[in-house]
């Protein structure tokens, strides 16, 4: 089994999976947009804040990735994952739809 292939509670964060971290969590945001359980709007802003991970890992990188900052990484992570789950377990629908109703 891949890391990708895994539940986000059961994928091992190492110290070598930043990468494949953020990936899954891309994996899940594109599975959300598909699925319509994410907004194209909830999607973007989950993106930015990878992204935003992203920059700050290469400046980690720079000088070298210390433990510290690949556990600092990992938790940021962890908390955009946790927010994908909110977010596609919330009632907006990427389809212009709420659950109960047509969205105005």
């Amino acid at each position: 089994l891949t890391a990708a292939a895994l539940p986000a509670a059961a994928a091992p964060h190492g110290p070598n999976n930043i990468t494949a971290h953020q990936a899954q969590i891309e994996q899940r945001i594109n599975q959300g947009v598909r699925s319509h359980k994410l907004t194209q709007r909830e999607a973007t802003q989950l993106r930015a804040q990878v992204r935003q991970i992203a920059r700050l890992e290469a400046r980690y990188r720079v000088n070298g990735l210390q433990n510290w900052e690949r556990q600092d990484l990992d938790r940021r992570l962890d908390r955009v994952g946790a927010q994908v789950t909110a977010e596609m377990r919330d009632r907006d629908r990427g389809n212009g739809h709420y659950a109960g109703g047509y969205r105005r």
